[in-house]
């Protein structure tokens, strides 16, 4: 349908596309619904759809799921598989045989960040990216009913995620990020809904992609929104517009292009047929920044409905520096999801609850008791419990069966039958002087509350472990947002100190016992920065960095400068 649909929009009027779109979005809000109130039905559907398309590939004849009959058996059969499970199939799969995790052909890989961890290959078939494709439908068709509740309107995105492929393996098959694979194969879709074109999504420099998207959408009528993986990234893009404010106006001016920005020539050449000059507004952002002194998105985009970003784990430490760029806009979580799965589908503006995908996947949940176990006992969806925590697993059409991400996810309450969920923490991303384990949603809870506590700005902080003591000692490294001053440091390190043992009792009990005091290090200016910079220069997209707030690598931030150390008062 929504082929036909596309082929239709060539020939409408472009002022017609985005309100077509948005009705077919929520048509698949409308039947996601009524999928929510037969959540058991929907999800055992799921599942043996899966089984039967699969039954005939090496893996599917190896667990013999041609004679599953029943999800207790299922789970019997297939022990809950780790990446490591899979890995050999995918150097094949890479090398280009087919038929070995799905029937379906894979058309690309999706290579992961590594930002938490070793990268992996992901595999991804048509049927699993039109699940994708059902589920992002889903989630404007939420998005567009909530803005028309608070009389916003759904319009046209800023999106600066890059589409660049990475390459092919030896096989044939293209490679690259998930964002990337998504947005190339439904390349007809998605550039409705872009505030700029999409060519300049295909600029490899990030600067000068960030630029070209921010200039074509200053310009955009209809730009009402602003997207990105991670709360992080919306940051930059605001300091991308702070920074290059003036040259960004004097471009709109003379309908030109920067020219010491790096851009592709071919591409250079495409984007300036599609840029002019536009005067008027020139003259509009002026005004603005000669009487604000500076450019951001509240003041920049007239019609500025919504920020969509990844909600849960660290974003409120991001969260707390919306309002200086946007005010009271409304925050949306649009969907939570990985390369391996999309896991749930936000139904409202400035909510952490998600509903979980029940079209998208086959999941169970590991309950906290049973974590710690070789052969964990799962419950299914409608069987999880209003505030506790699980590991979610997922079967899904990219040939995964029982998939253990790694994920913790917190449920918060039901929509209908399907439970809504809000993602915590990645398993891995702990840190422990002794067994204490404490998580980045421990750290950043803490952050938060001593952000307002003693109000101040972070541009951000991490965790560390000291080299030279045993049990090593917890090194709280921040970095003050400009103009910026922690005038009571020590007391900041107490209280710091104290807030994590509250939010951790396993750090409070170890902490009267064998762990030393935490130490302060502030940072100099621009050491994050400086920081992701290294990331990306390890392979890991501008566009996919997971900052970690907590690491228990000692060298993690060597070669920054720390302005000042602050040790544990001796007295105490």
């Amino acid at each position: 349908m929504l082929d036909s649909t596309l082929e239709k929009l060539k020939k409408s009027k472009m002022g017609l596309v985005l309100p077509l779109l948005t009705t077919i979005a929520r048509h698949a809000k409308a039947k996601f619904v009524r999928q929510t109130k037969k959540t058991d039905a929907v999800q055992e559907k799921f599942l043996y759809n899966v089984l039967q398309a699969h039954q005939n590939t090496e893996i599917g004849r190896k667990y013999r799921i041609d004679e599953i009959k029943s999800i207790e058996q299922f789970r019997d059969r297939i022990p809950i598989l780790p990446y490591s499970s899979y890995e050999p199939y995918l150097e094949r799969i890479a090398a280009g045989e087919q038929n070995l995790l799905t029937a379906e052909p894979v058309v690309y890989l999706t290579l992961t960040s590594g930002s938490t961890g070793k990268k992996k290959l992901i595999p991804t078939t048509r049927r699993s990216q039109n699940i994708i494709r059902q589920a992002t439908l889903t989630s404007i068709g939420f998005l567009s009913e909530a803005l028309q509740k608070r009389r916003l309107k759904f319009g046209k995105l800023l999106v600066t995620n890059s589409v660049q492929n990475w390459g092919r393996t030896d096989g044939g098959i293209d490679f690259g990020t998930a964002s990337a694979g998504v947005l190339r194969m439904d390349k007809r879709l998605y550039r409705q809904f872009f505030a700029h074109p999409y060519e300049a999504l295909e600029v490899a420099d990030s600067a000068a992609r960030h630029y070209l998207c921010l200039l074509f959408a200053l310009r955009e009528p209809l730009m009402s929104g602003m997207l990105a993986n991670f709360p992080m990234l919306i940051l930059r893009t605001c300091n991308y517009l702070e920074k290059y404010a003036e040259s960004l106006i004097e471009d709109i001016e003379k309908g030109t292009i920067a020219s010491w920005l790096e851009i592709e020539p071919k591409l250079r050449n495409k984007l300036e047929h599609l840029h002019s000059a536009d005067t008027k507004r020139a003259r509009q952002l002026r005004e603005i920044l000669k009487s604000e002194g500076r450019l951001t998105p509240k003041l920049a985009f007239p019609y500025l409905s919504f920020v969509a970003s990844a909600r849960g784990g660290t974003s409120d430490f991001y969260f707390q520096r919306f309002p200086e760029y946007f005010g009271d806009t409304p925050i949306f979580g649009a969907v939570f999801s990985s390369a391996e799965s999309m896991f749930s589908i936000y139904p409202d503006v400035n909510t952490d609850g998600s509903v979980l995908a029940v079209e998208s996947g086959f999941f169970e949940f590991i309950p906290e008791n049973q974590w710690e176990k070789e052969h964990p006992k799962t419950v299914l969806a409608t069987e999880v419990k209003v505030g506790e925590r699980y590991r979610i697993l997922t079967t899904n059409y990219s040939g995964f069966y029982r998939y253990d991400i790694g994920d913790v996810i917190e449920v918060l309450g039901f929509y209908n039958t399907a439970p809504l969920i809000v993602f915590r923490y990645r398993l891995a991303g702990q840190i422990s002087s002794t067994t204490e384990k404490t998580t980045e949603a421990h750290a950043t809870q803490v952050m938060k509350a001593l952000q307002q506590e003693f109000k101040i700005a972070l541009e951000d902080f991490c965790i560390t472990l000291s080299e030279n003591d045993f049990p090593a000692r917890y090194l709280i490294n921040i970095e003050l947002a400009a103009g910026n001053k922690l005038e009571n440091p020590e007391e900041f390190l107490k209280r710091c100190d104290r807030l994590l043992q509250e939010a951790n009792t396993h750090y409070e009990i170890s902490r009267k016992d064998s762990i030393p005091p935490p130490y302060l290090r502030i940072l100099a200016p621009g050491s994050f920065a400086l920081l992701r910079q290294r990331q990306i220069e390890c392979g890991i997209p501008d566009s996919q960095l997971k900052f970690p707030h907590i690491s228990e690598n000692r060298q993690f931030l060597a070669g920054l400068t720390v302005e000042r150390e602050i040790k544990w008062p001796t007295a105490n």
